[in-house]
């Protein structure tokens, strides 16, 4: 069912996004891939082979988003799955101890560069008659945990968009969906700490998290229904956790 479709997945050069081409491209899609590091793009597009247009794109420059999706060859131009995955972390402490710049890179990267990204393409689904938009949220959508406030408010407002995106397509044959992990091994933790390995590498080491590839595969499957079935969300967690801030972790 996804073979020959049109892809375009960011924040592809790493963890989820990585993940995600390579399933789609398993399937037979056509990929789009869109990420700032544009040399760990060209290495992605090696492995995957000739059916892939890169986008160099930072989505948290509406101007340079809309260009880029207009800008498209008319052969890449008919998005049949846009995969909004760019999104990162910054710092883990009390809202009043975070940064300027901190608080904008998650605003702007997790919340705003969704938002000019769909903003792009949607238009173009709803002329074509088919679309499915799928957001990678968060389990941090779904609670709080101490330290990680704005990053939270920034996941629930991607539930919030997603819901409100599938109400203002009511009538449309565009899906939308969310695809929300918990703990995932990923350079997630190494973004959050300032490149800190040690500190990132305790985050996963104690217990058995998600890996990248576990959540690429729901968001295949989720894109591979049906045309009449929209997943509208997908919560998915390790079997060592069991909330937001509640994890089986060894002890030593």
């Amino acid at each position: 069912m996804l073979r020959d479709q049109t892809v375009l997945i960011t924040g592809a050069s790493a963890g989820i996004g990585r993940a995600c081409a390579e399933a789609f491209a398993e399937v037979g899609a056509r990929l789009i891939l869109a990420a700032r590091r544009e040399d760990r793009l060209n290495e992605l597009a090696a492995q995957l082979g000739p059916n892939t247009h890169l986008l160099a794109l930072d989505v948290r420059d509406a101007s340079a988003v809309n260009e880029a999706i207009a800008g498209l060859p008319e052969a890449w131009q008919a998005i049949d799955v846009l995969v909004n995955n760019a999104g990162l972390s910054r710092g883990l402490q009390p809202v009043w101890e975070h940064t300027d710049e901190q608080i904008d890179t998650m605003l702007d990267t997790n919340v705003k560069g969704l938002l000019w990204v769909t903003r792009a393409v949607v238009p173009g689904m709803i002329a074509r008659g088919r679309g499915h938009i799928i957001n990678i949220g968060s389990t941090a959508g779904h609670g709080v945990y101490a330290g990680g406030s704005v990053y939270c408010a920034t996941k629930h407002a991607v539930d919030a968009i997603t819901r409100g995106l599938k109400v203002d397509l009511h009538g449309k044959p565009v899906r939308v969906s969310t695809v929300d992990p918990g703990l995932t091994e990923t350079d997630f933790s190494l973004v959050r700490f300032d490149g800190d390995a040690d500190r990132a590498d305790t985050v996963y080491s104690t217990t058995t998290p998600l890996q990248a590839r576990d959540v690429a595969e729901a968001v295949v499957w989720c894109a591979a229904r049906p045309p009449h079935v929209n997943i509208a969300e997908v919560i998915m967690m390790p079997t060592a956790q069991s909330s937001v801030s509640l994890i089986d972790r060894e002890e030593g």
